[in-house]
């Protein structure tokens, strides 16, 4: 009889192991649809070095490749792959060595590398990321050594760089 109820505890404590496994496995993947370029395997270096936290943003798992999420609900949203951007009069800002074009939005603004192929977006909502105490230069410094893994081929060119090119007279 005792070897009964010592299976029967055991097969009892391996389905609690299994549903309690089955739970935490049930939090959905953040649906992000992946970019044009998303395959391109310069991708693949970024993405790995990606960081587990943006402040106290937690990186969720996405259902598309080259793409990332932190935060539930998601407040930083990342795509590799997206349309390089050409030259543009949009703001651009340069952070830890990244420039990014920057594109308001309302509410949510998006961010792309400038001068690096494939090019990388992030979308953001001020408003939340304030609401979760994430400032957006906290989210573009924290990412920075990974979108660094896609090598710089260009620089964003501001108002001041223009007034010292030569005239040419």
């Amino acid at each position: 009889m005792h070897h009964k109820t010592l299976r029967r505890t055991a097969i009892s404590a391996s389905l609690a192991a299994a549903s309690a496994l089955a739970i935490t496995a049930c939090s959905p993947a953040v649906d992000v649809t992946a970019a044009s370029d998303a395959a391109n395997p310069a991708c693949a270096p970024m993405m790995v070095a990606l960081p587990d936290q943006i402040g106290d943003a937690a990186l969720r798992k996405t259902n598309s490749q080259a793409t990332a999420a932190w935060g539930d609900p998601s407040q930083v949203i990342l795509r590799c792959g997206v349309n390089v951007p050409g030259p543009t009069t949009d703001r651009c800002v340069s952070v830890n060595d990244i420039d990014w074009v920057i594109k308001e939005g309302d509410p949510v603004y998006t961010l792309t590398t400038f001068g690096r192929e494939p090019a990388t977006e992030i979308l953001i909502d001020p408003v939340k990321l304030e609401a979760a105490n994430i400032s957006s230069a906290t989210v573009l410094t924290e990412l920075a050594a990974a979108v660094g893994k896609i090598k710089a081929t260009g620089k964003c060119v501001g108002q001041e760089d223009l007034q010292n090119l030569p005239t040419g007279k």
